[in-house]
C-alpha cells in the first residue's frame, strides 16, 4: 500500500473486493482444501453462500454447521489460515483474479482526488486481500483497509477502517465522511451499521432489485461509467 498523505481527506471510501473490484480466482478452492486440511471437513460448502461475510464467519458458519465445537474451531484458525494463504499464494501465479470493468479507470481516475483516500472494507483476511490484489495489479491503489482478520463481525470492520484513516490523516476524519462500496446487502448493512454512506454495485451475486431492498444511498449496475461514479463517490 501507498504511504502518500494528503494533507485533508474529506471523503474515505471503502471498498469490497470480490464481487465489487475483482472476479474469479481460486480463492473458494484454496480455502475448502485448507479447512479439509486444518479440521478433516470443508463443511457443506455448496450450501453456504460466501457473499457479504468474513473469512472467520464463513468458516465458523461451515463448521459448526459440520458439528465442531467453537473450542476447536479456535484453536485450528491459525493454522487454517496458513495453509489457505500457501494454497492461495501457489494458486495465484496461474490463476490470477480478474478485474471487473470500470475498475482500473475509476480507481485511477479516484487517485487525482488529494482529498479522497481510497481503502478497503472486506471480509478477506488481510493477507488474502493482498494477494487477490496483487494478482490483478490492483494492490497499490489502496492506502489503508480493514478485514475479516480484525472482526470476525462485518459489522465492526468500518468503525475500525476509519481509525486506521485518523492514523494516516488525524482526527478530523469520522465515519460520516466514509462511504461503503460493495455488491451485496451485507455491505449496506455494515456500512449502515457503522454510520457511513452505501453505494451497491450489481456485480455480484444480487441484481439492481435485491440491492435495492437493502436501501443504499446509490446503486449502479456497474463501475463503468467512470465520470458519473466519481460524481458519486466524491461529493
Amino acid at each position: 500500500m501507498t504511504t502518500e498523505r494528503p494533507q485533508l481527506v474529506r471523503r474515505l471510501l471503502l471498498f469490497d473486493i470480490d464481487g465489487t473490484l475483482v472476479r474469479g480466482g481460486p480463492a473458494k478452492h484454496a480455502f475448502v482444501d485448507a479447512m479439509r486440511e486444518t479440521y478433516g471437513t470443508p463443511g457443506d460448502f455448496e450450501r453456504v453462500s460466501f457473499a457479504g461475510k468474513t473469512d472467520p464467519q464463513i468458516a465458523r458458519e461451515l463448521l459448526v454447521g459440520a458439528g465442531l465445537e467453537h473450542e476447536r474451531i479456535d484453536r485450528g484458525l491459525a493454522e487454517l489460515w496458513r495453509r489457505y494463504l500457501g494454497h492461495l499464494e501457489d494458486r495465484l501465479a496461474h490463476d490470477p483474479v480478474d478485474v471487473l470493468p470500470g475498475v482500473r479507470a475509476l480507481l485511477e481516475a479516484l487517485e487525482a482526488f488529494e482529498d479522497v483516500g481510497i481503502g478497503l472494507l472486506t471480509g478477506n483476511i488481510a493477507d488474502g486481500a493482498r494477494l487477490k490484489l496483487a494478482s490483478g495489479g490492483l494492490w497499490g491503489h489502496f492506502r489503508f483497509g480493514s478485514y475479516g482478520s480484525d472482526h470476525e463481525e462485518r459489522e465492526e470492520l468500518p468503525a475500525i477502517a476509519v481509525e486506521r484513516a485518523r492514523a494516516l490523516w488525524g482526527d478530523v476524519v469520522a465515519a460520516e465522511s466514509a462511504v461503503v462500496i460493495g455488491d451485496t446487502p451485507r455491505d449496506v448493512a455494515c456500512g449502515r451499521a457503522g454510520g457511513t454512506r452505501t453505494v451497491a454495485v450489481a456485480t455480484g451475486h444480487y441484481d439492481v432489485s435485491e440491492l435495492r431492498t437493502a436501501g443504499p444511498d446509490h446503486l449502479l449496475e456497474d463501475l463503468g461509467d467512470t465520470d458519473r461514479v466519481v460524481e458519486i463517490l466524491t461529493r
